[in-house]
């Protein structure tokens, strides 16, 4: 069963906490800032790859654990206190312009991670160093050795920028393979990760690899480079990002996989995210809210062309949802709904980026699967969307595969058609008549795109199909009474006994003309 992962620690340390600021990478630089290195080492992404497969044939070994004793003692509280002191920052005074600062190792992030600054074709290791860090004289962290590691690192804003780069960064690597960038609205939410290995397999425990090794290299413009060594018992990665912060943040993202054993679920370029409820479905007073999730669904676009909206549950036990495909062309976990008032708190989830997935080459076929699992909080991430490829993951398998990771508040390449906005549901039946049992009615709202232009007097056509139950004889799409130009409404009851889910699915056409994407909605009786 795939591990719902606590959020708390990881979302305040990407909240705008201080980081860093550093100096280049040459000596006098160093110097200044106190930085220690290991020696110069032979560096280059091809390197990397050929360590990774031959890595892959031997024994797993993993990343270093220094001191759990001395670890464990460093919890939430004391963890915030240790701040990267920015006078010890690579780039902080150049050549880039992305100071880069580096996170403490602690209780929830105890394994160490070996961080390489690279010049040219040469790597040095950044060794640990507890003068790096303003942390308080009696912080359980000054028992660590020398040499203990990091658990992650971040890139800030630039130097020459209009906000503060010591208080806010626009990416950040922290924890097993886990990685996150702000999008166009200056806010952090779900996170991407190097590979999903076995996440809700039957039978079989998820398995989280690590990125060990990681080397950042030289920055032009507004790009930054890394490279990372991924490990886990069942497989060896390389990989190499090619960031850019621009209107949000793209990635250009590299990889080649070496597969120790056989995985059954072998997911690439995953997504994860958190939903807890929105207005499709919100148990009663659970909440003061409206809504509270980073993301409200999954849109694909697939390899025929087909544009497809596929809103989230926080369903009763975990469900995996597969969308066949061949060489699709995007797929992401989004955050439609931008109204603060549909979510009423401080923390932003109006703000919350989209993540956008653009496979690069051919990726053949295969299956975007959507994983949801059961939460009652908003700590916990509980939503997973990645490509598996449809055949088989052997051991002594390779996987060499390229594609952009698009952090912004929409899809990068946006459709002409009307998309869906909302999904909500109430009891069947009309309004002064009795309400027929197991019979749920559905509200789907399309908006914009080809709708804007229906004449006076026409109504779109609702296409609709069920899996199982039937659809009532009250059935309608009418404009939604709000003045929104383009604004339409389909409403439909569904008829069904028993409790396993049913795959919905709705469009809107007029004529042979198709107006809107497909709504695909899975419900669960109740």
């Amino acid at each position: 069963m795939t591990r719902t992962i606590s959020r708390r620690a990881a979302v305040r340390a990407l909240a705008g906490s201080a980081a860093a600021g550093i100096a280049g990478l040459g000596a006098e630089a160093a110097a200044a800032a106190e930085l220690k290195f290991g020696p110069a080492q032979p560096f280059s992404f091809e390197r990397l790859k050929d360590t990774a497969r031959r890595m892959a044939r031997g024994p797993y070994e993993g990343p270093a654990r220094p001191s759990p004793e001395i670890l464990e003692k460093i919890d939430y509280d004391a963890w915030g206190k240790i701040q990267f002191n920015t006078q010890a920052a690579p780039f902080a005074n150049g050549p880039g312009n992305f100071p880069v600062t580096f996170f403490h190792l602690g209780r929830y992030f105890q394994k160490a991670v070996d961080i390489h600054l690279v010049e040219g074709d040469s790597a040095r290791a950044i060794l640990y160093d507890p003068a790096y860090f303003d942390m308080p004289a009696d912080s359980p962290a000054r028992q660590l050795p020398p040499g203990a590691g990091f658990a992650g690192f971040r890139f800030q804003e630039p130097r020459n920028g209009v906000i503060d780069w010591r208080k806010n960064d626009w990416a950040a690597f922290l924890g097993a393979s886990y990685f996150r960038a702000i999008g166009e609205l200056y806010q952090y939410g779900l996170s991407a990760r190097g590979i999903a290995i076995d996440p809700a397999a039957a039978g079989r425990a998820e398995e989280f690899p690590d990125f060990t090794k990681v080397y950042i290299g030289a920055q032009e413009g507004n790009s930054v480079s890394v490279s990372a060594l991924l490990e886990g018992p069942s497989i060896v990665g390389a990989y190499k990002l090619l960031m850019t912060r621009g209107k949000g943040v793209v990635m250009d993202i590299e990889q080649a996989l070496f597969l120790r054993k056989d995985v059954a679920r072998f997911g690439i370029a995953p997504c994860t995210s958190m939903y807890w409820f929105s207005e499709t479905r919100k148990p009663t007073a659970v909440d003061w809210r409206p809504e509270v999730h980073d993301s409200d669904g999954l849109a694909l676009w697939t390899g025929a062309g087909e544009r497809i909206w596929r809103p989230l549950n926080n369903p009763g036990r975990v469900m995996v949802s597969a969308f066949g495909d061949e060489n699709p062309r995007g797929f992401g976990l989004m955050q439609r709904d931008r109204e603060f008032n549909n979510y009423g708190d401080g923390v932003y989830y109006e703000k919350r980026p989209s993540l956008w997935v653009e496979p690069l080459g051919d990726w053949g076929k295969g299956a975007v699967q959507l994983i949801e699992i059961p939460t009652d909080d908003e700590i916990h991430d509980n939503i997973v969307a990645m490509w598996v490829p449809a055949g088989p993951a052997k051991a002594g398998g390779e996987y060499h595969l390229r594609y952009k990771l698009h952090w912004l508040a929409d899809e990068p390449y946006p459709g002409p058609l009307a998309r869906c906005v909302a999904t909500r549901l109430g009891n069947g039946g009309q309004p002064g008549q009795p309400r027929p049992k197991a019979v749920r009615k559905f509200l789907v709202e399309f908006l914009g795109g080809p709708l804007k232009e229906i004449p006076f007097g026409v109504k779109p056509e609702p296409v609709l199909w069920t899996s199982r139950g039937s659809f009532t004889d009250y059935r309608l799409t009418e404009a939604v009474p709000n003045g929104v130009a383009g604004h339409w409404r389909t409403q439909f009851d569904l008829a069904v006994e028993g409790e396993e889910p049913v795959e919905l699915r709705c469009y809107l056409r007029a004529g042979d003309r198709v107006l809107s994407e497909t709504w695909a909605g899975q419900y669960h009786p109740f």
